[in-house]
Order: C-alpha cells, then structure tokens, then sequence
C-alpha cells in the first residue's frame, strides 16, 4: 500500500484545489454527460440599465435549477421576485417539467411556496436555529 500524508487548510490551495476539480470532473464525465448543463438566467433592469434584479441557475435535461434569486431592497415586496421565477420557469421552452431550489430558513421559503413549490426536505443542523429548504415544483412543459 503506497503512503500518504493528510494536510487540512482553513482555505483553498489553488493547485491541491484544481487537482480535485479536474479529477472530480473527470469522473463524473465518464458516470453523466454533465457538459450538458447549461446556465440560465434572467435580470431586471432600471430604466437606466442598473440591474435591481436577477434569477441564476442551470437547467439540464428537464431539471431546471435556481441557484440565486436576488432583488434589490427598495424593489421588494412588489411582484418582481415572482415575476423573475416565472420568467427562469420558462425554461419549459427548453423542456424543463421540474425546478427546484434550496433556500435557507431566514431567506425566502414562504415564498416559493406561495409559487407553487412543495418542500421537499428540510436540513437542520446549521448554526443560530437555521435550516436548509429543498423545494421543487413539477410543471406541464406545454402550459403556459
């Protein structure tokens, strides 16, 4: 059996780092074509073109993801939030029956829930009381 020795690091050494993506990224090419996945995302913008909000995520196949959802303080509480799901929920267009998120306790998981998202598990155990929400929701790709 060959020898090694284990190092622990509060950061991320760029060289130790880039050695575990490549070979993470290597195995998971051979196991799923993952170079499939492509990004999605829609923005609001002021009339002066300053961006007062967004919906990033990723959708492969018919799995759409949101990954950051993000609106502008003085803009909240108005319905853009909701409108910028919706428009990330087009990604039906591409085929896409199922979106999910996951969303910590103290962000927003009423609020997916009021879009029609179903809690599909919640993960306790973070710091202060706080807990993750994976929420999805299934959609007919030919409604609108």
């Amino acid at each position: 059996m060959t020898s090694f020795r284990l190092t622990v690091h509060d950061g991320h050494p760029p060289d130790e780092t880039a050695v575990v993506d490549t070979g993470l990224g290597s195995f998971n090419d051979e196991a799923a074509p993952l170079h499939e996945v492509e990004p999605l995302a829609c923005f609001a913008h002021a009339d002066d073109g300053t961006v007062v909000g967004g919906a990033v995520g990723r959708w492969w196949g018919g799995c759409a993801e949101l990954q950051q959802l993000w609106v502008e303080d003085a803009r909240r509480r108005q319905g853009l939030g909701a409108r910028l799901v919706r428009a990330f929920e087009d990604a039906r267009t591409k085929g896409c029956t199922y979106f999910y998120v996951e969303t910590f306790s103290f962000q927003a998981p009423r609020f997916y829930e009021n879009l029609g998202y179903v809690t599909e598990y919640v993960r306790r155990g973070y710091p202060h009381g706080i807990a993750k929400h994976h929420l999805g929701k299934h959609v007919d790709a030919a409604a609108r």
